[in-house]
């Protein structure tokens, strides 16, 4: 088949070459267990990214997020997010089944630093776990269990470049693209039908 790109490289070392090395910060500020700054950066959060593969190496990475300090810190080594309802393809669960190894990204609003943690997950439905995650009087039928082999912050240059918490530079609401017009193409289905489909997800099924 032809290449899709040209010029394409194939080795760390044509990599190292362009890009150098880590600095001697960026190597040593990796830890292995969650210290008291990293537990109370989670305590703090409202939103995690979660990235996640299956067996043959497809990936997925999928929000999660709920009120600040919804993500459950055990000890030094684990955590656990709960699974709040959703779309119901379950992906991030498919393939930490099949593949445990997983990847955080943990956001506080208007702070551009982030923190990551990468390690291995586990699906459980540990009653005793999950009622202490109940949110809105609802307990999640299921939770991420992470036990953490690398945690880091990352620095905040993705979040400067994008401006990303700057409200200055957010595009007008109207100008914004629609998702239940995206997903009605997507879908060949009537958009109105899409749209009261996404209302009563947010205002019924949220919890």
């Amino acid at each position: 088949m032809e290449m899709a790109f040209h010029d394409v490289l194939t080795s760390e070392e044509e990599l190292r070459e362009l890009l150098g090395y880590p600095s001697d910060v960026v190597t040593r500020k990796v830890i292995g267990a969650m210290d008291a700054h990293c537990k109370d950066y989670i305590a703090q959060s409202p939103f995690v990214m979660v990235a996640t593969s299956n067996q043959d190496g497809s990936c997925d990475v999928s929000p999660r997020g709920d009120a600040p300090g919804f993500v459950l810190v055990l000890d030094d080594h684990r955590l656990v997010i709960p699974e709040r309802p959703g779309n119901r393809r379950i992906d991030s669960l498919r393939n930490i089944i099949s593949n445990p190894h997983i990847g955080l990204i943990f956001l506080i609003p208007g702070m551009e630093e982030t923190l990551r943690i990468n390690g291995r997950a586990y699906v459980t439905r540990d009653e005793e776990l999950l009622q202490q995650m109940q949110a809105m009087g609802k307990t999640p039928q299921l939770a991420i269990g992470v036990v953490v082999e690398e945690c880091y912050m990352h620095c905040a240059k993705a979040f400067k470049r994008s401006g990303l918490w700057n409200a200055g530079s957010w595009p007008a609401k109207e100008e914004l693209p629609s998702a239940a017009r995206i997903i009605a193409a997507h879908t060949s289905l009537d958009e109105s039908q899409i749209v009261r489909g996404l209302e009563e997800s947010y205002t019924k099924r949220l919890y």
